[in-house]
């Protein structure tokens, strides 16, 4: 065959190879070791909400549903909202964070009634990352993880309690990403903590907001990108396409959030970019020969009720029509000129 006839084909395989999303093969597995079943779980969730990603340039490329909707997702039938409360309710979750407004009504809400508007209200009002990250360990059956609803309270544990955690605490700068990591920022405005501002806090018992994504897949000799899946990230369980080098490691370091308080605006793009965030710690997972060694999945931690950081208010700015949570009052909207966040806890 001429040289020339090769080149469709060539150009048809290099393609193929260079798309890497591994969630549609791992959606379909039943994987027996730990890290390629926390991978599957959250591949699984990621196809379900119709596969919303950033891309490796930080824009968000494709966002179909979000969580206060009412559209069914692409399996089962569970609806956008009624996803969220199934990660706080089959993670155990909903007991530690039942003092919120809306929060009991989740045991029971149907696709109808007052029951269900009150934990649709809930579920927009409350930060869920925490509780979809709780909820993959456990479908997952991670050995040595105590879900909770705040991403500071499992990184402390780990952090505090190595020998019996599933999960060592890695300097995000220094660590290559592997499958089954956790990769996790610091959320708190006005400065800017990377890893040797978290370490301190983490000893001292102190809190701090955070946000963490599961690692999915790794490819630096194939398309040079980590794939990560996290939940409440843009209103919705999002992949995070993340660019390595060929060695693995990301690519001149993960884009850090801009620390001189400069805001996303269209004349300042630099600025508007969703991977740019305070990167703190990678949450690496152990051998397989470590993990066999710990107790089974943990009972979720108890969070002290007025302990769940800024979001505490029991108020909302975006409030579900018959929920029963007042609307914050103007002074406690998001401040002119910011946006609200959804890459929440």
């Amino acid at each position: 065959m001429r040289a020339w006839l090769l080149l469709p084909l060539l150009l048809l395989s290099s393609f193929a190879a260079r798309a890497a999303d591994a969630c549609p093969q791992l959606s379909q597995q039943t994987p027996t070791d730990v890290a390629t079943r926390i991978a599957a779980v959250a591949c699984r969730e990621h196809l379900m909400w119709y596969r919303p990603f950033i891309d490796r340039n930080g824009r968000l490329a494709n966002a179909p549903v979000m969580e206060a909707e009412a559209s069914l997702l692409s399996i089962g039938d569970d609806r956008a909202w009624q996803r969220v409360a199934r990660y706080w309710r089959d993670s155990g979750l909903l007991a530690a964070i039942g003092h919120r407004r809306g929060a009991t009504d989740c045991l029971y809400a149907s696709a109808t009634g007052p029951q269900a508007e009150a934990c649709r209200g809930f579920v927009v009002d409350t930060p869920w990352s925490a509780a979809f990250i709780s909820w993959v360990m456990r479908e997952a059956r991670v050995p040595g993880f105590r879900g909770s609803s705040r991403h500071f309270t499992y990184v402390q544990a780990a952090f505090q309690n190595p020998s019996t955690n599933a999960f060592d605490v890695i300097d995000v700068a220094h660590a290559k990403p592997v499958v089954g990591d956790l990769i996790c920022y610091v959320r708190q405005s006005g400065r800017l903590f990377g890893h040797e501002g978290l370490v301190p806090l983490l000893r001292s018992g102190s809190s701090l907001d955070m946000h963490c994504d599961i690692v999915v897949a790794v490819n630096p000799g194939n398309d040079a990108t980590a794939y990560a899946i996290g939940g409440n990230v843009q209103q919705a369980v999002t992949m995070r396409m993340l660019p390595l080098n060929r060695n693995g490691e990301f690519w001149g370091g993960l884009p850090l959030r801009i620390g001189d308080g400069t805001l996303c605006a269209p004349d300042n793009e630099a600025a508007c970019n969703m991977n740019r965030q305070d990167w703190a710690a990678i949450l690496r997972l152990k051998s397989p020969e470590q993990l066999a060694k710990l107790p089974g999945y943990l009972p979720p931690a108890q969070e002290a009720p007025g302990n769940e950081g800024p979001e505490k208010a029991e108020c909302c700015i975006h409030c579900v029509v018959g929920s029963g949570v007042p609307r914050c009052p103007a002074d406690a909207a998001t401040p002119a000129g910011t946006a609200p966040t959804s890459d929440t806890e």
